[in-house]
């Protein structure tokens, strides 16, 4: 099982870095949402996720911490955007390192492995390796997909297909066509 979990992060990790592979610092930290995600945002607060979950609850904390994390302001969202001083290259950086700390708390734990949470709730810390791989397999896989919709929004990749390009503009298959379908379909069940 713990092979099992460990693998499907490895992947998504994977997929996570690919996501944001090609596009230049402005692309990678500019706002695609009326809340500010971007991707180099997304990829830090997992990597801080990762450093976190996977490392400080089994005693394992970060060799190196975000300098949102010693001013406080991760409590303001900071880790959820680049600052202009942190480089693509750094951001991308932070999040493999804390992936290879987190893999080496991974093989040196047994799932039944016990940590606590110390953001956790007073009497709500105490979980295990499983729980957690579990929740970060989960928390990884979510973000990916906001990276997929967010990549998409930028330059039109989508998929999930390392080297995709982007979506087709082709007489095989008409986008436009397709999402004025969705859109009658919308306002047809809305009633309007």
């Amino acid at each position: 099982m713990k092979e099992e979990l460990w693998s499907n992060l490895r992947a998504t990790r994977d997929a996570f870095v690919w996501k944001l592979e090609g596009l230049g610092e402005y692309d990678l930290r500019r706002p695609m949402t009326p809340t500010g995600t971007n991707l180099l945002g997304v990829m830090k607060h997992v990597a801080a996720e990762e450093y976190g979950y996977l490392g400080e609850v089994f005693g394992r904390p970060a060799p190196e911490k975000l300098a949102c994390f010693i001013d406080g302001s991760v409590w303001e969202g900071a880790d959820m955007w680049a600052a202009p001083d942190e480089s693509a290259e750094y951001i991308m950086g932070f999040y493999r390192r804390a992936c290879a700390h987190a893999d080496e708390t991974i093989g040196t734990l047994e799932l039944d492995a016990v940590g606590s949470v110390p953001w956790w709730n007073e009497g709500e810390r105490e979980t295990t390796l499983g729980a957690i791989l579990v929740m970060m397999v989960s928390e990884t896989a979510r973000h990916v997909g906001h990276v997929d919709i967010v990549r998409e929004l930028i330059d039109g990749m989508a998929g999930g297909q390392r080297n995709a390009t982007a979506l087709p503009d082709t007489d095989d298959w008409d986008w436009g066509e397709w999402v004025g379908r969705l859109e009658t379909a919308a306002r047809t069940a809305a009633g309007r």
